[in-house]
């Protein structure tokens, strides 16, 4: 059938479909039988996930293995829902967000100039930047009261926001994993049926790429180059939750980490960077009698990221934040707050390769 075209061969202008979507949201009943193929179009862009932009914004969705196959008819009231979303974005957040949801990010508090010039130390390593305010490590990581969800009763929603919760510190906050030791104990909270995700663990760690880099999912530094300051990790961000696909729990989590390191041999008064990394993961703890899964594991529906101070070159595995006169950037490179969450991750970014800028850091 044609965009905008009735099971009678009549037709509807853009004005007309329109009107009829917004009626049909409020109630209306005279709604077609099938989406159109502008409907059809519009779905199968919202389905798709932004790739590789600038260094240090990288994205990917792996996908899930399912315990059983056939059709999987969402109705009509699903896709009038979509619809709307693809109408109105903005209100996406209303439509979808869990309980007790966190509003919209604001933008960062501006430093004073002053502040924002005064150089971190060791006993201060966050000095001079926004992060100075921030919670530390767990206490930053928001997580939102727990209600039933699917095939999920509220304490089963309770205990599966408190391991994806565990995950975010075992791959953002666990030292060991920071000094660029094997994360086991984030990767076994993964779906072990996953098969993408799990060819990726086997691979990143020996020989990283583009596509398979440990950093998609863990933050690493090389001990024999960097060295983390002092024993804190600044952080700020949380989770959401709404029902996904075939009544599973889809946990969404969106965290900016700061970590101040240094060189590997400093001193005492050698330079202090801060690398920056805002994630968004999205995972799905799936029925069990509809995907193939395990208990107490997760499957990841995506994973993307936003990082600045953390290297531009090929991928090594580690974050390799730039010290001295590696910090010069070439003057054309996109300028970005680092600390600003006021829009999605990934949003903004620009073709090619360049190296991002930070207005501050």
């Amino acid at each position: 059938m044609g965009a905008g075209t009735e099971p009678d061969g009549s037709s509807r202008s853009d004005e007309e479909w329109e009107r009829f979507l917004r009626e049909s949201v409020a109630g209306a009943a005279d709604a077609p039988k099938e989406p159109s193929a502008r409907a059809r179009d519009v779905a199968k862009r919202l389905r798709a996930e932004p790739g590789r932009g600038m260094e240090g914004r990288r994205s990917h969705t792996p996908a899930r293995p399912e315990r059983r196959t056939g059709w999987y008819v969402a109705g009509l009231p699903a896709l009038l829902v979509l619809l709307v979303v693809a109408l109105a974005p903005g209100r996406v957040v209303d439509l979808f967000a869990g309980a007790d949801s966190p509003p919209p990010a604001a933008r960062p508090a501006q430093v004073s100039p002053a502040e924002a010039a005064r150089r971190p130390t060791p006993d201060e390593p966050f000095r001079g930047s926004p992060a100075a305010s921030w919670a530390s490590g767990a206490a930053g990581i928001t997580v939102p009261k727990a209600a039933a969800v699917g095939w999920m009763s509220a304490a089963e929603v309770e205990r599966a926001l408190a391991r994806s919760r565990d995950f975010l510190l075992a791959s953002g906050l666990d030292r060991g994993v920071l000094r660029g030791e094997h994360p086991e104990k984030a990767i076994a909270l993964i779906n072990p049926h996953q098969k993408d995700v799990q060819g990726l663990l086997k691979t990143a760690f020996r020989t990283p790429s583009e596509k398979n880099d440990p950093l998609l999912l863990f933050s690493r530094f090389q001990p024999s180059r960097t060295r983390l300051v002092g024993d804190i990790v600044k952080t700020r961000g949380g989770l959401t939750y709404r029902e996904g696909e075939r009544g599973a729990l889809q946990v969404t989590a969106d965290v900016t980490f700061v970590y101040p390191v240094t060189r590997a041999d400093a001193g005492g008064d050698d330079e202090i960077v801060r690398t920056i990394v805002r994630r968004e993961l999205v995972l799905s703890w799936d029925d069990p009698d509809k995907v193939l899964t395990e208990p107490g594991t997760f499957s990841i529906v995506s994973y993307k990221y936003d990082m600045t101070n953390g290297g531009c070159g090929a991928p090594t595995g580690y974050f390799t934040p730039p010290f001295g006169t590696d910090r010069r950037v070439d003057g054309t490179g996109t300028e970005v707050d680092p600390y600003d969450r006021s829009a999605p991750v990934g949003q903004g970014e620009s073709s090619g390769g360049e190296c991002r800028r930070a207005t501050r850091s």
